[in-house]
């Protein structure tokens, strides 16, 4: 299925179940700490960039075949969802599909326009993300459309929270050295304060970003917790960063998997997989085959590269 992924597992979301509905890396931002690579498609363009119809179709087959255990149907991949115009009918049509709660993964960025508002408006649970409070860390940090400003941003999700009747969990990823300064954290908390999410997640860099950007550490993000003061229920849900060779091969060398196979074991998005198997295969250590129509991955039994 080409637009589906998983279901895979989230700290966040339990078993998740990704709807894939935009081309690779088509998106409203730029960021720096994205696994994916860089934005290749940077828009603000509202169109039906995959067909709804399709999706659901999918989606429809998935549900039939009763392939295991969901706790949410999840808006997400590899660009921005809300770029989508028919995500509202895709969320609306799911809602007489299933019982399954539907869970959109946004920037946020386009939530200061009413259709967007409107569109989202059936989802159960809304996670949008907030990296940045002021115009020079958002653009350092998001590296956003040119049309896009971050006060713009924080109005659009403040309206969209005060008539959201759903779960509205916000998200700051943070990047050493960029967006950790206490003054940015104290504009952070100003505009939290204004948005009024039902949770505040804080997260930071624990897989390949596509630029030279690092993690902020653990008593890092606890101090950050504690800058935000009692005023909203804050989490940190930074997960470890995948150890490539600890974690890939060990798999590969039991037997060859597919790039799906792969993905699904280790709970990542396919894009992602992809970028930690060309990591391997440059190192060497990795070999690609490939058996009928499929292409597989193995561990290479002579490796030229030593780590």
């Amino acid at each position: 299925m080409s637009h589906l992924f998983g279901p895979v597992p989230s700290r966040r979301l339990g078993r998740s179940l990704g709807l894939d509905i935009t081309p690779y890396k088509t998106c409203t931002f730029d960021c720096i700490y994205c696994q994916l690579g860089r934005t290749t498609n940077k828009t603000v363009q509202r169109r039906e960039y995959i067909a709804k119809d399709l999706i659901l179709d999918e989606l429809r087959d998935f549900l039939s075949e009763g392939n295991g255990d969901v706790d949410y149907i999840t808006f997400a991949g590899s660009g921005e969802p809300t770029l989508h115009s028919g995500i509202g009918e895709m969320i609306d049509t799911i809602k007489t599909m299933t019982d399954i709660p539907v869970a959109v993964i946004t920037n946020g960025s386009l939530l200061f326009r009413e259709d967007v508002r409107g569109d989202l408006s059936n989802a159960d649970i809304v996670l949008p993300s907030l990296d940045a409070a002021t115009t020079p860390i958002f653009r350092a940090v998001d590296q956003p459309h040119e049309s896009l400003s971050v006060d713009q941003i924080i109005e659009g999700l403040r309206i969209f929270r005060e008539t959201f009747e759903g779960e509205f969990w916000l998200e700051i990823m943070f990047v050493r050295g960029v967006n950790d300064r206490t003054d940015e954290i104290t504009a952070l908390s100003d505009a939290i304060a204004i948005i009024d999410p039902d949770r505040v997640q804080l997260n930071t860099v624990v897989r390949p970003p596509r630029a030279d950007v690092g993690p902020v550490d653990e008593d890092e993000m606890i101090r950050i917790r504690g800058a935000f003061g009692g005023n909203f229920d804050v989490e940190i849900i930074a997960e470890k960063r995948i150890e490539v060779r600890a974690d890939i091969l060990p798999l590969l060398e039991r037997r060859p998997l597919t790039l799906d196979q792969i993905a699904g074991l280790l709970g990542m998005h396919r894009n992602e997989a992809a970028k930690y198997l060309r990591e391997l295969i440059e190192q060497g250590v990795v070999i690609e085959t490939v058996h009928g129509d499929k292409r597989y991955f193995e561990a290479n039994p002579n490796p030229s590269t030593e780590p």
